[in-house]
C-alpha cells in the first residue's frame, strides 16, 4: 500500500476509532452538583467520558444548565456503569435509598467522602461494587480545577478499582490507596492540610491584628508569606522547608511572641511551634530544652 494511501486509510478509520474509545469510557451518574459533584462532572465531561447528573435542588439544577452539563434521567441512572453519590457525608444514606431502585444491577456505588468507610454503603439492597473516591483537593466552586492534586481510592471490586483508577487519570489526579482501617487518620490529615490550614491564617491574621494592621491587609500580606513557605517544603522537603525563630532557637524571639499574643493564639502559637522543635533536630540541648519549657 502507498504511503498516500495508508495515510488515507488511517483519516478515514479515525472517527470509528475515536467512536470506540468513547463508547468503551464508563457511564458516569453524579448525584449531587455541588462544588465536588460539580467539579468531578466538568472534569470528566472534559476530558470526553459520558457523565450525566443529578441535582437535588433546583439552584443546582440551573448551575448545571448554565454549565451545560446534561441532566440524568431514569435511563442514565439504569444505564450508568458507575453512580457517584457527591453529597455530604450525612446524606450519603438517604441518597442511597432514594436511587438505588433506579440503578442498573450491576451499577457501581461510589461515595465522595474522606472520612466514611464503604460499610456506609451496608443497606443496599442489591449485591453490587461500591468505592469511594475522594479528590485531595480544597473546592470552593464547581469549576475548580483538580488536576493536580491527589485522590483517595477504595473499593470491594477489582474491576471498579481500575475504573476508578482510570477515572482519576482522567481527571489528572494521582491515584492514592488509603486502607479502610487508616480512613479516619487519613481523612483528618488532609482536614488538617487545608480546613484547618484555612484555620490557621486566621489565628495569623488576628496576631496581626493585634498588631494594629486592618484584616484584609493583614491577609493580603501574609498569603505569599504562607505560599512562600509552601514553595519552600515542595522544594526541600519539611525539615529543610522549616523557617522561624524555633529552628533558629531564638528563645528571646519566641517568648516576646508569647508575651504579646492573647491567650487563645498563643495556646495555637505554643501547640505548632512544639511540633515544629521536633522538626529541628540540630539544636543544642540547652537551647531545646529552654524552648521546650516555655512552650509547655
Amino acid at each position: 500500500m502507498s504511503a498516500t494511501r495508508r495515510k488515507a486509510s488511517r483519516k478515514s478509520a479515525s472517527p470509528k476509532w475515536r467512536r470506540r474509545e468513547r463508547d468503551a469510557r464508563p457511564r458516569i451518574v453524579l448525584v449531587g452538583f455541588g462544588r465536588v459533584g460539580g467539579a468531578l462532572a466538568l472534569g470528566l465531561q472534559a476530558a470526553g467520558w459520558p457523565v450525566s447528573v443529578l441535582p437535588r435542588s433546583a439552584d443546582s439544577v440551573r448551575r448545571a444548565a448554565t454549565l451545560r452539563v446534561p441532566l440524568a434521567d431514569h435511563d442514565a441512572l439504569r444505564a450508568a456503569d458507575v453512580c457517584v453519590l457527591a453529597v455530604p457525608d450525612g446524606a450519603v444514606p438517604r441518597a442511597l435509598e432514594l436511587i438505588e431502585e433506579d440503578l442498573g444491577p450491576s451499577t457501581a456505588l461510589v461515595h465522595c467522602s474522606g472520612a466514611l468507610p464503604l460499610s456506609v454503603f451496608k443497606d443496599a439492597k442489591a449485591k453490587r461494587p461500591f468505592g469511594s473516591f475522594h479528590p485531595l483537593a480544597a473546592v470552593s466552586d464547581a469549576r475548580d480545577d483538580l488536576s493536580g492534586h491527589a485522590v483517595a481510592l477504595a473499593s470491594t471490586d477489582k474491576a471498579l478499582g481500575a475504573t476508578l483508577w482510570k477515572m482519576a487519570l482522567a481527571l489528572r489526579l494521582e491515584p492514592l490507596e488509603v486502607p479502610e482501617t487508616g480512613r479516619a487518620a487519613y481523612h483528618a490529615g488532609a482536614v488538617l492540610s487545608a480546613g484547618l490550614l484555612v484555620a490557621l491564617a486566621d489565628a495569623a491574621v488576628s496576631a496581626l491584628e493585634e498588631a494594629g494592621l486592618e484584616r484584609d491587609a493583614a491577609l493580603k500580606a501574609l498569603l505569599p508569606l504562607m505560599r512562600s513557605a509552601l514553595r519552600g517544603v515542595e522544594s526541600r522537603g519539611l525539615e529543610r522547608g522549616l523557617t522561624g525563630p524555633v529552628v533558629r532557637g531564638d528563645v528571646g524571639v519566641v517568648q516576646a511572641h508569647l508575651e504579646a499574643l492573647p491567650p487563645e493564639l498563643g495556646a495555637v502559637y505554643r501547640l505548632l511551634s512544639r511540633r515544629a522543635l521536633k522538626l529541628a533536630p540540630t539544636l543544642p540541648p540547652e537551647t531545646r530544652a529552654a524552648l521546650e519549657r516555655l512552650l509547655m
